[in-house]
């Protein structure tokens, strides 16, 4: 699956995603609807008397699971076509269907508020998620709504989802507690189903409240449906009596800020400015204050009534941090991977919850940072991050099923690497167009590719190119020049793809100017005789061979940009290479450059068969089942057949220097 985003391409292949290493963020960002947001104010508006019209909601799996949910239960609702507004008919009360079966995927923010409304609805319902959802606590929740008579049972494991409710007795009024440092939506579910008994009832919270911004959201959603709760410090909180929530008639989702922090950690990381549009100084979600948190580390922030700016710090570095997170869980994972670029260690505290979300994040973020180089130590409900001195490229990122694991570490790429993220589609959680978004605002470092047939010249035009660019340069072939010779040494035949392959794969070359090393000893006539050269066309035909190096060859690809040549540069292993070009020439002047090239080696040569070998190999390279050589719609043909190698550098620069 590829997608293309302002004249580039992020490859992914069915279940991963390769980022290019970037040069840099710049730019704006249109956030899409926050998810508790979108969520609460779907379960008020179904729950409220008169119809709600909603605007910017968030199209994602989570809100998709609570709209199916709402339908089930009997709530009339519509989309307006081709937009992000919908429309609530609220049944004023309880819901109206008594039995349902409702599957709500990983979504805490449809699970747990629906398991409250759904305990005084005088249903029997059932309540499932996915294994992950199954994992996640929810006893203390039934613990307070059964204080309350509520009817809950467990249908696997005590404590946790899938969950029977049954019609209860209930008797509102008086004090529920509740614990308040697992999970804020313990306590926002209780509040937003209290106004349904009718009656005054108080909540207290049993030990400290963890991700309070959370609560001011639901408080503040609540009052503009219509019910005002009295509040005491966050350790007590109650509902009157008396109260029905109400449509407001209409509603405007805030954008996501807890997905403003990708963005604002990119500008922070890659020089900026990326402006975020949606939340700002005004906004309802305690996740702006993501950008204290980065102007903490030094980077330079910007706000508005509706959107925030992030810069750099002036000096270029972020610094070290240690940070108590309680009251940002969620943004607080984008500032884990952002200590791989600060200047020492770095320390955030206070974020236990972490444990309990989509995935473990405290174990699954340690276990990822890894895999980059940093050394991380892991707590109950802390981590310290110390970063590499240099990152590790082309890393495989696992993100556990969780959106936030794979947006987080898409800003690995700032550090001039390149990254895979499997399981990129979890990001439709709560943002499906994240990669597209990121990649509008960021810049990969520049590939130029140069393919052709044996013997066009790419390879000194390639080199010549990049010494006038300033760019590392690859040459492909010479990595295939050099299996074919480990094989040679070997005595192996290069019909044996299994060991070829293995060899491939742990190669120990090394290129220094233009000279090649292959296990420290310098090769790099060796691997031009053509015993290599016939070799490496041979071993390349094979595709273990050519996965074995796709990642060997990408991992060339630094700051500041590269020039590349081979037969499959900008088909397979660049595909979104600023500038391709094809460079070919004649049979015969092909030929004859080789025949002059071997005799000023003092190596004996025939035209004729260089003639022949050249259109064997030719056939051969274009015919094969794996990346055969061919032109790509977009690159630039240049004949060398009647020009020199000046003139040939010269077009390419021409043409190249435009877009790096």
């Amino acid at each position: 699956m590829r997608g293309p985003s302002k004249g580039r391409t992020l490859e992914a292949i069915v279940e991963f995603l390769d980022l290019p290493p970037l040069l840099g963020a710049k730019g704006t960002v249109r956030l899409p609807g926050s998810k508790s947001i979108s969520n609460r104010i779907l379960l008020l508006a179904a729950l409220a008397e008169g119809v709600t019209d909603i605007y910017d909601l968030l199209e994602s799996d989570d809100v998709a699971r609570m709209l199916e949910a709402l339908g089930r239960l009997g709530i009339p609702w519509s989309r307006r076509e081709g937009r992000d507004d919908y429309q609530v008919q609220g049944v004023g009360g309880s819901f109206p269907v008594k039995a349902a079966d409702l599957f709500l995927g990983n979504a805490g923010t449809a699970f747990r508020p629906l398991t409250a409304a759904l305990a005084f609805s005088g249903g029997d319902y059932r309540l499932s998620g996915v294994p992950r959802m199954h994992e996640r606590p929810i006893g203390d929740l039934v613990d307070g709504l059964r204080q309350l008579g509520a009817r809950v049972e467990y249908l696997a494991n005590e404590g946790f989802p899938p969950l029977r409710i049954e019609p209860g007795h209930l008797t509102p009024g008086g004090i529920v507690r509740v614990r308040g440092d697992v999970s804020s939506q313990f306590l926002t579910a209780l509040l937003m189903a209290l106004p349904l008994a009718g009656v005054e009832t108080t909540v207290e919270v049993v030990g400290e409240l963890i991700s309070k911004p959370y609560i001011g959201i639901t408080l503040d959603l609540m009052a503009r449906f219509g019910v005002e709760v009295q509040r005491e410090g966050w350790s007590r909180f109650t509902v009157p009596g008396g109260q029905r929530y109400r449509s407001p008639g209409t509603i405007f989702v805030e954008g996501d800020a807890s997905s403003a922090s990708y963005f604002l950690a990119a500008g922070a990381i890659g020089g900026g400015p990326v402006r975020v549009e949606g939340v700002g100084r005004s906004s309802i979600q305690g996740d702006v204050r993501f950008a204290e948190a980065l102007e903490a580390l030094g980077a330079r922030i910007e706000m508005g009534d509706n959107w925030i700016e992030a810069q750099a710090p002036a000096e270029g570095k972020l610094k070290a941090f240690d940070l108590d997170l309680n009251h940002i869980p969620d943004a607080a994972m984008t500032l884990a991977v952002a200590a791989l670029f600060a200047d020492g260690p770095c320390r955030l505290r206070n974020i236990a919850s972490w444990r309990v979300k989509e995935t473990d994040r405290i174990s699954a973020m340690a276990t990822e940072l890894r895999k980059v180089g940093a050394t991380v130590e892991e707590g109950a409900d802390y981590l310290t991050v110390t970063p590499p001195a240099r990152l590790i490229s082309q890393a495989a990122i696992d993100t556990y099923d969780d959106h936030r694991m794979a947006m987080c570490f898409s800003l690995v790429s700032l550090g001039g690497v390149g990254v895979r993220i499997n399981d990129p589609k979890c990001v439709n959680k709560t943002f499906p167009t994240y990669f597209a978004a990121f990649s509008g605002v960021t810049r990969p470092v520049p590939v130029i590719a140069i393919d052709g047939p044996s013997a066009s010249g790419k390879g000194t035009v390639a080199a010549r190119v990049a010494e006038a660019l300033g760019f590392h340069c690859l040459d492909s072939g010479s990595l295939y020049r050099l299996v074919a010779l480990a094989a040679l040494r070997a005595g192996v035949g290069l019909d044996e793809e299994g060991w070829l392959a293995g060899a491939a794969a742990s190669l120990d070359a090394e290129f220094r100017g233009d000279r090649v090393f292959l296990g420290g000893e310098d090769v790099t006539a060796e691997i031009r005789t053509e015993a290599c050269s016939a070799g490496a066309s041979r071993v390349a035909a094979y595709p273990a061979v050519r996965e074995a190096l796709v990642r060997r060859q990408r991992d060339f690809r630094r700051p500041p940009g590269l020039v590349a040549d081979g037969r499959d540069m900008g088909s397979v292993i660049f595909p979104d290479a600023e500038r391709k070009f094809f460079l070919t020439a004649s049979v015969e002047a092909r030929a004859d450059r080789r025949y002059k090239q071997l005799i000023e080696k003092g190596l004996p040569a025939n035209i004729f068969d260089l003639s022949q070998e050249l259109r064997i190999r030719d056939e051969r390279d274009a015919s094969r089942p794996v990346a055969p050589l061919r032109k790509m719609p977009e690159a630039i043909l240049v004949d060398s057949s009647a020009m020199t190698v000046d003139e040939v550098v010269v077009k390419v620069l021409d043409q190249a220097r435009p877009s790096v």
